[in-house]
């Protein structure tokens, strides 16, 4: 394993630890809204702090964006963050929330890490090494058409986010397929693209910290990424669409 990804996943699994040793006290958490339906628990905080010491404990001049904490340092090492995905999911105890952590070196996805501690799934890769679970190798699915595909989204829960672009996807994909899937964690559903359990996954309005361990996880296992015009900068407009290429090409074809 990559020296920097071993600190990402013993950083992943300390706030892993921190997130399932609190669930038991779920209801008794500090929560602050930061936006309408977009929540911040203690927990996610201070998983944010575990992730951030630990890294800086092995590289004390790396970077980092960080859902809570915003960006701070420089270098062309860039740690890319969310401590806990699926914050509104963990707050009502439904068990779909993640560890996203995502190495980037000179603006190029290198190394991520998602790990669900509930079902003690650990997702990695490296660039050109691979994506594994659990360290057995991990391929995308090999389905190439939309007939019998199941797919993951996440739906738009801000005023300000595309509705209306959302439920013209929604409604060109949903006849032709064998289901949808809204689990809330979009870095769990990155995850499972890599991993053959969804075949495809769309969604608007996302951020960085959102998709970045996700997106090498599916490049990795063979899978592509793109924006949902068929642009490459997904990262920046946070408009995603991934899958294996034949079912990107259907799924691309269907929404426009």
């Amino acid at each position: 394993m990559h020296p920097m990804l071993n600190i990402a996943v013993r950083a992943a699994r300390a706030a892993g630890d921190l997130i399932v040793r609190e669930i038991d006290r779920v209801n008794d958490l500090s929560v602050d809204v930061k936006g309408k339906n977009d929540f911040v628990s203690e927990v996610d905080k201070a998983a944010e702090q575990i992730i951030i010491t630990t890294i800086q404990q092995s590289y004390p001049d790396h970077a980092f964006l960080a859902e809570e904490s915003g960006t701070s340092g420089e270098s062309e090492f860039i740690w890319i963050i969310d401590p806990l995905d699926g914050t509104t999911n963990y707050l009502h105890s439904f068990p779909h929330y993640a560890v996203s952590i995502a190495l980037e070196h000179r603006g190029r996805l290198d190394q991520a890490v998602i790990y669900d501690p509930y079902k003690q799934e650990l997702f990695t890769a490296s660039k050109g090494k691979g994506a594994q679970c659990n360290n057995k190798k991990i391929r995308v699915s090999s389905r190439r058409e939309l007939d019998g595909a199941l797919l993951g989204t996440g739906f738009p829960f801000r005023d300000d986010q595309q509705l209306d672009r959302f439920l013209t996807s929604f409604r060109a994909l949903f006849p032709k397929v064998a289901g949808i899937r809204r689990a809330g964690s979009a870095a769990l559903d990155l995850a499972y693209v890599a991993c053959g359990r969804l075949d495809g996954f769309w969604e608007y309005n996302l951020n960085p910290w959102d998709i970045a361990a996700g997106a090498l996880l599916v490049q990795e296992a063979g899978g592509i990424n793109s924006e949902l015009d068929g642009g490459s900068d997904y990262m920046k407009t946070g408009s995603i669409i991934s899958a294996n290429p034949k079912m990107m090409k259907a799924m691309l074809q269907m929404i426009h």
